[in-house]
């Protein structure tokens, strides 16, 4: 079984092919440290090949929604040391996925101010979940220029920080109508200045955080996470396949380890306009660094897509709520745990880490 052959992911050795995808699970304290749950949460996991963490905030500006973890404080870099010790102690892998979630926020969690933007439009069709209850998406507050850099220099010490904390290394959370992505999407970037306009323009916050990631913590020890064709947060691009394509051909000018690639998921239907049928087989292929396939596998599927040659490995996202032993079996070809969705976002051990193993 491909999905069981150990592999390389930059510096490091997997003793699999199998991935934990970043899931938010809301499950931090109001100073967004995490506690001896996740310490367990992740440890129960750590069979995967490699685990992405839930995407982690890099800085207070960066706030989205709440009881989400941070890594810009020391307590915070101190809460995730006994994770990443956690999961060494198993043999894991275990990689911080950084996160600003642009104007994907609300004033309520962000002690009255208004989320960041690359221009001031709000999300259309939505709510956001808040402290306070389901509320409507605000006008967001367009960045200026020293915002933008702030937030390129907020990337790169909060970079810093995971490897301070222990993790093996960084993924930029580019993917799911976050900050990066918006920048690239014409419905949430009407600048006319060095970041907005041409697809070039467009693309530039993106690669110029990644080359600051780089520079940082090196290039073995970075990566990206990308959606093309998802519209989550009313994000919708005139251009997706020449926009991704771009991008694309200029990260692969840049050295670094994985691009995480995540497929179009049926429960967001992308617009007409979006009419490449297989992301993974037309951007994986257009991709230099290990291409981490991202969204829907079963174990079937999975071994299908690893045998076409495009994806190096294969992350699991829901599964793997239920499953902390997904790895055994699949392996042993068991039956899977199925999630409870009621407590997939905050709350206690209950859905979190109280799922049964195998020899349970």
């Amino acid at each position: 079984m491909k999905l069981l052959e150990k592999t390389q992911l930059g510096n490091v050795s997997l003793k699999n092919r199998i991935v934990m995808a970043a899931m938010t699970r809301g499950r931090t304290d109001i100073n967004g440290l995490v506690g001896d749950m996740t310490v367990a949460y992740y440890s129960q996991r750590a069979s995967a090949g490699l685990l992405f963490t839930e995407a982690i905030r890099i800085s207070e500006e960066a706030t989205g929604s709440p009881l989400t973890p941070g890594i810009f404080t020391d307590q915070q870099i101190e809460a995730w040391k006994k994770v990443t010790t956690a999961v060494h102690d198993k043999d894991g892998v275990i990689i911080a996925q950084l996160w600003h979630t642009g104007r994907i926020g609300h004033s309520a969690d962000r002690n009255g101010k208004l989320p960041f933007a690359p221009s001031p439009l709000p999300i259309r069709g939505m709510k956001h979940y808040t402290s306070q209850g389901m509320k409507d998406y605000e006008i967001p507050q367009e960045m200026t220029v020293q915002d933008i850099r702030q937030t390129i220099m907020d990337f790169g010490k909060a970079a810093k920080n995971a490897i301070a904390a222990g993790f093996d290394g960084v993924q930029l959370h580019a993917a799911n109508g976050y900050l990066p992505s918006q920048f690239l999407a014409e419905s949430a970037n009407q600048r006319t200045d060095p970041y907005g306009g041409s697809i070039a323009n467009k693309a530039r916050f993106i690669l110029e955080v990644m080359q600051e990631l780089i520079s940082v913590v090196g290039s073995e020890k970075v990566g990206i996470k990308i959606s093309p064709f998802h519209p989550y947060g009313d994000i919708i691009l005139d251009d997706p396949a020449g926009t991704y394509t771009y991008l694309i051909e200029e990260l692969n000018k840049l050295d670094f380890a994985h691009v995480e690639l995540m497929r179009r998921s049926p429960h967001f239907p992308s617009p007409e306009h979006y009419t490449v049928e297989n992301e993974i087989e037309f951007f994986g292929s257009k991709i230099r660094q290990a291409v981490i396939a991202n969204a829907g596998y079963d174990k079937v599927s999975a071994e299908a897509e690893l045998e076409k040659g495009i994806a190096k490995l294969i992350s699991f996202g829901t599964l793997y709520i239920a499953n902390p032993d997904l790895t055994e079996r699949f392996e042993k070809n068991a039956t899977l745990n199925t999630p409870d969705r009621a407590t997939m976002f905050g709350g206690g051990k209950q859905g979190y880490i109280d799922y049964p193993l195998l020899n349970e």
